[in-house]
């Protein structure tokens, strides 16, 4: 029996992959770099478009520094830089609002999530995800506007984004904090450290590069929204600085507002306002990118 016991036994021998499983293998893959390209084609057509039709208008001198106050529909000159300033200002606003309700429900799901409420923050966060922009925006003049008497303004775009903005962020960091091994978690129980301190001082820091990531991207996700500008702030062709009163430009807001203008300026604006706007959409995905790469670095 010791001998028996003591033999070493021995790996079973490799099975060599079979012709029809290669031959399925590269066709699935063939099908899946295919629909990759077909993909990219309407994406690659619609930047090199936006590319020729607006390079002359963000190349001109003023596009980035001045407003179109006091011109003209037929007039060339001024630029974006009211509509830029709409279109930060909304956002971060909507970023301040959403980014801490995000963190603190995706932190309660993963970490405390038991019993009914649980439930229920799943399922809200799971009906804001489907909620169509349009929707959003009247739910808020239907909330703020209609019922308490606030203004039509900047604001109240803001709260609409953080609807849109939201579920994006409280289901990328919930992510991000699954994926924290649970190892770190025991060891620092085991050294008489109180959850919610190793929440604070290691899951959370551990989730960080992924969870500014998801955030980065939720702020590029809302910025192109056109629907909550169009419903609960006017256009204004000067800058406004008030986010509370008056009417605001944003980026979207312009582009519908001159898609309306005949003249060939204001189609000069509609393809210049596009670029502007794909181009800050995609600094932002390159910060999310960089930001990602350096804290991964530093941990």
């Amino acid at each position: 029996m010791t001998a028996t016991l003591d033999r070493p036994v021995k790996a079973p021998a490799f099975r060599q992959v079979s012709a029809s499983r290669k031959i399925r293998n590269g066709v699935a893959t063939g099908v899946m770099w295919l629909s990759f390209a077909i993909a990219l084609i309407p994406l690659g057509w619609v930047l090199i478009l936006v590319l020729q039709k607006g390079l002359h208008a963000v190349t001109r001198n003023g596009w980035w520094t001045k407003s179109q106050n006091g011109l003209l529909p037929n007039q060339y000159g001024g630029g974006v830089y009211h509509a830029i300033y709409g279109t930060i200002v909304q956002s971060a606003v909507a970023a301040i609002i959403a980014v801490p309700l995000g963190i603190m429900a995706a932190v309660f799901l993963v970490e405390y999530g038991r019993g009914w409420l649980a439930k229920t923050t799943t399922f809200m966060v799971d009906i804001l995800a489907g909620v169509p922009s349009i929707v959003a925006a009247l739910f808020v003049f239907a909330f703020w506007i209609a019922t308490f008497g606030f203004p039509q303004s900047s604001f109240a775009v803001s709260l609409a984004l953080v609807l849109l903005m939201l579920p994006v962020v409280v289901r990328s960091t919930e992510e991000m904090l699954k994926l924290v091994p649970d190892e770190l978690r025991e060891a620092s129980y085991a050294l008489g450290i109180p959850k919610w301190k190793t929440i604070l001082r290691i899951v959370v820091p551990t989730a960080a590069p992924g969870m500014i990531s998801g955030m980065l991207l939720a702020l590029a996700r809302v910025m192109g929204e056109t629907a909550p500008v169009l419903v609960l702030v006017g256009y204004s062709k000067s800058i406004n600085f008030d986010i509370f009163n008056g009417n605001m430009a944003s980026l979207p807001l312009l582009i519908y507002q001159e898609l309306a203008n005949p003249e060939a300026a204001g189609r000069m604006r509609v393809w210049g306002a596009s670029l502007t706007l794909i181009l800050m959409i995609a600094v932002l995905y390159l910060g999310a990118a960089l930001v990602n790469k350096l804290l991964t670095r530093n941990r």
